[in-house]
């Protein structure tokens, strides 16, 4: 389960980096915390869609993976969703 804490990491660093980008473009639009907020939101953002690949192989939750900004979170609730399912709808073995 290490990587899905790892996914919920990420995705909360996604989150909270796009929050921290928007408040600051609303209120005062100081450059500093731009420029260190933009690259953190950029790697979060990779680390969600590298983690959700690696987690699960359900085509939802990687569809999810690539929504910038919250995409994390949709990622794993639909893993979550997929963990409460039970087997695929193919009838296969479950991956992931």
């Amino acid at each position: 389960m290490i990587p899905v804490r790892a996914l919920r990491a990420a995705a909360a660093v996604e989150a909270a980096s796009l929050a921290a980008l928007l408040a600051n473009l609303l209120t005062v639009h100081a450059p500093a915390v731009s420029s260190v907020t933009g690259p953190t939101h950029g790697a979060a953002y990779l680390a969600v869609i590298a983690t959700t690949l690696a987690v699960t192989a359900a085509p939802r939750a990687r569809l999810y993976a690539v929504v910038p900004g919250i995409g994390g979170l949709l990622a794993l609730s639909a893993i979550r969703a997929r963990s409460r399912t039970g087997p695929s709808e193919t009838g296969g073995p479950r991956r992931g």
